[in-house]
């Protein structure tokens, strides 16, 4: 079940974030619990992070971004993953299938979200659910630990 994201989610989604099989595709390096404090307190300021709950524990999160202007009939997926542990029991499916099923409901008619190519787990899933890879960021990303760039895809998912 979604909900907003709560304060005192902090070391259930910092597990999360920081598994090793999670955090390379994030948006920071690995860190300790005192500096991701800061992390947090910015994704629940923005009022649009959510978590996953399946059986009282925190399955995975994600944060929407809803475009102004002309593009406010767009949203960004971001920051979006699932505790490893659970991986391939649909927990993804059904967090996204809500989450995109609420963004329609708000009259959102495009989702984009942004994924590593060489994240080809999240790629494959992606492309089930319908999204299309539209472009390519070259060089995008790069983790502290590796010396190379990778480049980032830009997916999209029309709602109309």
């Amino acid at each position: 079940m979604r909900r907003l994201a709560r304060p005192d989610d902090i070391r259930q989604v910092f597990s999360i974030y920081s598994h090793e099989k999670v955090v390379p595709f994030l948006t920071y390096d690995p860190m300790p619990f005192a500096d991701f404090e800061d992390v947090y307190a910015q994704l629940l300021v923005s009022g649009s992070f959510f978590v996953w709950e399946v059986d009282g524990e925190i399955a995975g999160f994600y944060k929407t971004t809803r475009y102004p202007g002309r593009v406010r009939h767009v949203a960004l997926l971001g920051t979006l993953a699932v505790d490893p542990r659970r991986h391939g029991a649909g927990i993804g499916r059904a967090m996204m299938e809500d989450a995109i099923a609420r963004l329609r409901a708000e009259g959102i008619r495009r989702v984009e979200l942004y994924a590593e190519s060489d994240n080809t787990q999240a790629l494959r899933f992606y492309e089930k659910l319908g999204f299309v890879h539209e472009g390519t960021l070259r060089d995008f990303y790069k983790r502290g630990d590796e010396s190379h760039y990778v480049d980032e895809h830009v997916l999209g998912l029309l709602l109309a």
